[in-house]
This record gives structure tokens, C-alpha cells and sequence, in this order.
């Protein structure tokens, strides 16, 4: 009878672990960038669209986030899938809206090696991509400090007050909540985080957007949610609109008259579409990763990049996060 190997480790991280072993804000950019451009390579990835179910409670989705990072060798394949959920309404029950797992499988053998919380890694991943097409695609501003607003105060606002500071240092930044108490807080939180030079937190999101050079849409889902109501006239005409609600506040218009209109995945992209999520909207000019390997410039007029987020992603950062958490002992290993 041959020989059988002993099965890998298998080790669960806990959101505080996964804070833990969270790379730093540069490294997390790197790894955006690095996961965008695979999406963009041939043969660099295997991503299918989300699959979706959709639970009794009013806006609610679960999805199943396969994806496989293609290594030089099987051997150095990155292979798992996050399964998360988003329930609008848990805000009203003082839950997260949003939580997931991530699981990390060996690639040679299939066995999975990793079980961690995708929260942290979620609100990262997407503040790291954010990053990488405000830094890529953001507008050049001389003379002043650039001014920048965040919709949203949840936890997607406060994810996305480092990657704010390190790409646009001295920002000021203007934020709004339909929850007066939740951009207050935000605010506090940004006053205190580096890079940033100025926050204010206004009582509309008409008067946070006038004349910001690059606006993120973080807004939570829900059936209460007026869709696309940030129309052309709401923006400046070189502005970057990062939205990473879908089309909960950017309007098509503002999509279809972009002078550079990127997704981070097309078929994904595409596929929301069809399941009218971007009603009106047009056609991506090309994903981000393809833009980077093309060394797209900036055009002068607006640049829209909107992203919704990548299994890929979150595969790539939690083999980061779990390579050192097995090197500091984080995590608890569970039985077989």
C-alpha cells in the first residue's frame, strides 16, 4: 500500500489575525496593480462573473468569487474563492452590510490550506484598487492642494482614508452619510489619518462633489437609494469618479460621456449589465489592467473607473496575508 502524504496545515484566520498580517498601504497597491494587470494578460488568470443568489431581505445578494492567479508553474498558481454576502438591511440591526470568508486551495492538489476573513480583506482590496486608478488616472492639479470626496462613510469610507492620503498627499477631503453621526465619525478618523490635509463633512452630496478632482462613490445599497442621481452637472470637467456602489450614484451619463471609461473586469462588468445594474450605461473603453500595459495617458477630460470588485483580488491578498501569518504563528491550525 503506497505512501500517503501528510495533508497540509489547515489554518483559519480571524479578522483580527487578517488585520494582523495585513501587507502595508504601498504593498497593497502593488498587489492591486499586480492582480489588475494578470485580469489583462493572457492566460495571467481565470476569473469567471460572480454567481449570485439572492436571500428573502429587500437588496440582498450572496455571491461565489472563484479565481485562479496563473504562476510561471502550476506550483505557483493562486487558486481559492471568496463567498461573500451583502444584506442591506443589517445596518438597521447594527450589523456589517457586508461579510465573507475567503478560502485558499493548494494548487497542485486542491486541498484547502486556508480559511479566512474576507471582511478586512474586502474593505482593503477595494480601497487598493481605488488607489491604483486614482494614482494611474487621477487629474493633475498645480497650485493647490487636490480636493477630493468620498460618499459613504461606512466601511469602505474608512478603508479608502489611507489609500486618499498616500496618493493624493495634502488632499482635502469632503465627505458625506445620509447618518450625520457616521461621517462625523469618519471625519474624526481622517482627520487623524497621514496625508490627509483638511476634511469637512457636508449635509448633501451635491455640496461635497462641487469641484472635487476625484470623486469615490461608496454609498451603502438599498431600495432607498435614489440610483444615478450624480449627473454631468454635479462634476468637474476633469475629474477621476472612482465608483465602487455600482451605479447607485454615478449616472450612465456620466459614464457614456467620459472621455476614458474604464472597468476593472470586462465580462463581469458586462454580465451586471445585462442583470440591470448599469442601466444606460456604455460599453468600457478597456479594463484598467489593459490600460496600464498600454500605458494609457490621462486624457483631459473626466475619467470614470468603476470597479466591483474581483475574486482575483481578494485570492491574491490573502495569499499575501496568510504566507505571514503562518510565519508569525497567527491563526489557529484546525484539525483534519
Amino acid at each position: 500500500m503506497p505512501n500517503v502524504p501528510p495533508l497540509p496545515p489547515l489554518r483559519w484566520l480571524s479578522a483580527a489575525d487578517v488585520e494582523a498580517a495585513m501587507p502595508g498601504i504601498s504593498e497593497r497597491l502593488a498587489l492591486a496593480e499586480r492582480t489588475l494587470v494578470a485580469l489583462a494578460t493572457p492566460n495571467g488568470a481565470e476569473l469567471p462573473p460572480k454567481l449570485a443568489i439572492h436571500p428573502g431581505p429587500a437588496a440582498s445578494f450572496i455571491h461565489a468569487m472563484p479565481a485562479i492567479y496563473r504562476g510561471e508553474t502550476v506550483a505557483g498558481d493562486l487558486v481559492g474563492m471568496k463567498w461573500v454576502a451583502g444584506f442591506a438591511t443589517n445596518t438597521a440591526l447594527g450589523l456589517p452590510g457586508i461579510s465573507a470568508t475567503v478560502i485558499l486551495n493548494d494548487p497542485e492538489t486542491g486541498i484547502p490550506t486556508a480559511i479566512l476573513d474576507g471582511g478586512p480583506i474586502t474593505a482593503q482590496r477595494t480601497a487598493a484598487v481605488s488607489g491604483v486608478a486614482i494614482r494611474r488616472y487621477g487629474p493633475t492639479v498645480a497650485g493647490r492642494p487636490p480636493r477630493a470626496a468620498l460618499i459613504g462613510a461606512g466601511v469602505q469610507g474608512h478603508s479608502h482614508l489611507p489609500v486618499f492620503g498616500h496618493v493624493l498627499p495634502g488632499v482635502e477631503l469632503h465627505l458625506f452619510d445620509r447618518d450625520r453621526t457616521r461621517a462625523e465619525r469618519l471625519a474624526t478618523t481622517a482627520r487623524e489619518t497621514e496625508g490627509i490635509g483638511s476634511v469637512v463633512a457636508h449635509d448633501d452630496a451635491r455640496s461635497a462633489i462641487d469641484g472635487a478632482d476625484v470623486v469615490l462613490t461608496a454609498a451603502s445599497f438599498g431600495p432607498a437609494v435614489e440610483r444615478q442621481s450624480m449627473t454631468n452637472d454635479w462634476l468637474a470637467e476633469g475629474a477621476t469618479i472612482v465608483p465602487i456602489d455600482y451605479a447607485t450614484y454615478c449616472a450612465a451619463e456620466v459614464a457614456r460621456d467620459a472621455a476614458l471609461f474604464l472597468v476593472d473586469h470586462r465580462e463581469q462588468y458586462l454580465a451586471n449589465r445585462d442583470a440591470g445594474n448599469f442601466d444606460g450605461y456604455p460599453d468600457p473603453d478597456a479594463m484598467l489592467g489593459e490600460a496600464i500595459l498600454a500605458g494609457t495617458p490621462r486624457p483631459a477630460g473626466r475619467v470614470v473607473v468603476t470597479h466591483l470588485g474581483v475574486g482575483l483580488a481578494d485570492v491574491v491578498f490573502a495569499d499575501a496575508i496568510a504566507r505571514v501569518a503562518a510565519v508569525r504563528g497567527l491563526g489557529v491550525e484546525l484539525p483534519r
